[in-house]
């Protein structure tokens, strides 16, 4: 059984900095990557990683934001530096497994106070 397990949000002042975790297990996974979905907004891209460690990200975060893996531990991470207020959000893990099936972390909320 699959199961993405996240730590790491919290709320932090503007400029401060968080990093997310996600925990996988059950599968092998290539693609790995970071959603966030604001209030009355969709889910987004922020940032993924494959397990080369080719990383792809918002322009938004561009600079801002890291992601990393670490494939022994199946864990991928979001250090995520100069936090401004729009990056509130609620952040979700996602991987994809080498058979394209999607799995989905169920959320850790990030506040940035302003």
């Amino acid at each position: 059984q699959v199961q993405l397990v996240e730590s790491g949000g919290g709320l932090v002042q503007a400029g401060g900095s968080l990093r997310l975790s996600c925990a996988a297990s059950g599968s092998i996974f290539g693609i790995m990557g970071w959603y966030r979905q604001a209030p009355g907004k969709q889910r987004e891209l922020v940032a993924r990683i494959a397990r080369s460690g080719s990383a792809n990200y918002v322009d938004s975060v561009k600079g801002r934001f890291t992601i990393s893996r670490d494939n022994a531990k199946n864990t991928v991470y979001l250090q995520m530096n100069s936090l401004k207020a729009e990056d509130t959000a609620v952040y979700f893990c996602n991987a994809e497994t080498f058979l394209r099936s999607v799995y989905w972390g169920q959320g850790t909320q990030v506040t940035v106070s302003s």
